[in-house]
């Protein structure tokens, strides 16, 4: 099998991930009355399944606790299907993109603080998703940065160079 059989293979098994997501979430969305479209995709090596249309915000919740939960659903969900873990990403309301946006420019605007004073600087703890959002701007900033403290409380730590 050559290396581009095996990628397809992938992408198929990734689409279907997203397919069982899809149809888990929209049974979710039916017992709860919510309206929403799914879109479904494949963004480098995970599904990415997203919901979108007016008022989602309580599947969302405060500081995406509830989307975050409705993930972890899902991805048990298929999981027990195609009996493999799965990376799948859940995103409402196109929270997870504002968020991006947000986390992205706090670890610009943080790596620009930190090379001026020459001082290590904590953030506020996060999510596994937020805190590597901050650790790529951090790199592409060119300083280094690393997660410190236990879940729910674990938090980033931006570094000088």
């Amino acid at each position: 099998m050559s290396q581009t059989d095996t990628t397809e293979v992938d992408v198929q098994a990734l689409e279907q991930e997203g397919e069982i997501a899809a149809d888990y979430i929209e049974g979710l969305l039916d017992i709860g009355d919510y309206d929403g479209d799914i879109d479904m995709d494949v963004e480098g090596e995970r599904a990415v399944v997203a919901v979108v249309g007016a008022s989602l915000d309580e599947l969302v919740g405060k500081r995406g606790e509830v989307l975050e939960a409705l993930q972890e659903l899902t991805r048990l969900a298929v999981h027990r299907q195609t009996g493999n873990r799965t990376r799948l990403m859940l995103d409402i309301g196109g929270y997870r993109e504002r968020r991006r946006a947000e986390l992205t420019k706090l670890g610009q605007d943080v790596a620009d603080e930190v090379k001026q004073a020459g001082e290590s600087k904590p953030l506020a703890p996060m999510t596994p998703f937020e805190r590597k959002i901050v650790h790529d701007a951090v790199a592409a900033a060119g300083l280094r940065s690393e997660s410190e403290g236990e879940e729910p409380d674990r938090y980033v730590v931006v570094y000088p160079a």
